[in-house]
């Protein structure tokens, strides 16, 4: 593990919808201000989806992401990284879309199909703004999030042509030897960025034994080649990552994972969560890793390279 940490903001995802919270960014110019401002803040890597501007719904397009990408990489030095995970309902097809016409420095990799449940949620919201909301939370009941090993080598083919490395998202255990399935395999290389993530209903719960099992197991598969993430979702958030940063991991913070800043606090904006690690790690005497420093540390092909 490294001395420095790399802080990521996932600024919007798919799993959120505007009617939890207001300032949820949904446009093409709050997701890229969202951007800038979270890099300003401290993190190295900004991990992005699109959504519809009119209503906030998830978008996989291409032409959607090009209205923020080549704005937010004008004005940072900071690693974009794009979703293969999309939002449900998404085709195989739609989810790398934009990945693959992109070509970013890094870009999202599940590593294996589970349930992702976010039906919950709709009790908890006494009104929506959109008709879809509701919709799309209920029907997460019957949703898996569906990455099989010929979908996964499917993105892994597609993407490593354009010199793209992966955020390899392990939801449960039996990620991490999915991942090292294809590593034996020769499809990836090191280092391998691997994001841990607890706290999803359908996946690994919030308990820090799990985190410390995940840390671990990689371990065993993984040895010195690879550079530990954790996310962790609402309430979580803050206290997993900092227990990863504390184990020399990396932490990724920002409105995809959670909404809050505190107990019944909503945070205004993705900049306010990596002001709060960056403030948490600082107090750790834990150093935070440049957009260069954390290229060097996963080794991309850097910002010059892209397709935006």
């Amino acid at each position: 593990m490294s001395k420095k940490a790399i802080i990521t903001c996932a600024i919007t995802g798919g799993v959120h919808t505007p009617s939890m919270s207001p300032y949820l960014p949904v446009t093409p110019e709050q997701i890229a201000s969202e951007a800038v401002a979270a890099a300003e803040a401290g993190a190295a890597i900004i991990h992005l989806h699109a959504r519809h501007p009119e209503d906030g719904r998830p978008d996989p397009s291409p032409a959607r992401y090009m209205e923020f990408l080549p704005a937010i990489k004008e004005r940072t030095n900071a690693i974009l990284n794009v979703t293969t995970g999309g939002g449900q309902g998404m085709t195989l097809e739609e989810r790398y879309a934009a990945a693959v016409a992109t070509k970013p420095e890094l870009a999202s990799m599940n590593m294996g199909s589970f349930n992702f449940a976010l039906f919950e949620a709709v009790d908890r919201i006494p009104n929506f703004k959109h008709a879809w909301e509701r919709t799309y939370l209920e029907g997460s009941k019957n949703f898996i999030l569906s990455n099989t090993f010929a979908q996964i080598e499917y993105g892994m083919r597609m993407l490593s042509d354009h010199g793209t490395r992966f955020e390899f998202e392990c939801y449960d255990v039996g990620h991490l030897y999915n991942l090292a399935h294809f590593v034996d395999r020769g499809l990836v290389k090191p280092p391998f960025f691997v994001q841990c993530i607890f706290g999803i209903l359908g996946a690994i719960g919030p308990d820090p034994e799990n985190l410390l099992h995940m840390r671990a197991t990689a371990d065993r598969l993984f040895g010195k080649d690879y550079r530990l993430s954790v996310l962790a979702a609402g309430r979580h958030q803050m206290p997993f990552v900092t227990l990863s940063a504390i184990l020399g991991g990396n932490v990724r913070v920002g409105l995809e994972d959670s909404l809050s800043l505190g107990r019944g606090k909503l945070a205004k904006s993705n900049a306010d969560q990596v002001s709060k690690i960056r403030r948490i790690l600082d107090e750790l005497g834990i150093d935070i890793a440049t957009p260069d420093e954390a290229r060097e540390m996963l080794q991309t092909k850097g910002a010059a390279n892209v397709g935006f």
